[in-house]
């Protein structure tokens, strides 16, 4: 596996991980019983924690492009015929 098939995998999995923890632990305006403040969208998160999930999603993206790159590296999967 290369440096770059390393990135593109790291780069993927991050945004798939990304997207899937945006509504963990979300809670919207309506859902808490608040006022929503003017401007926002009554479905718009309070608290939405960007910075918390984008560190999370990058540790975990590390861990799973190490370990495809073990699988790939060992052989046990290849793309190849």
């Amino acid at each position: 596996m290369t440096w770059f098939s390393a990135a593109l995998v790291f780069v993927v999995v991050w945004w798939l991980v990304f997207f899937m923890s945006l509504p963990i632990g979300a809670r919207s305006y309506h859902e808490a019983g608040e006022n929503v403040d003017v401007g926002n969208a009554p479905s718009a998160p309070m608290r939405p924690r960007i910075w918390m999930k984008a560190g999370i999603s990058t540790l975990i993206a590390v861990v799973l492009t190490i370990g495809v790159y073990f699988l790939i590296d060992s052989g046990a999967l290849s793309f190849r015929p």
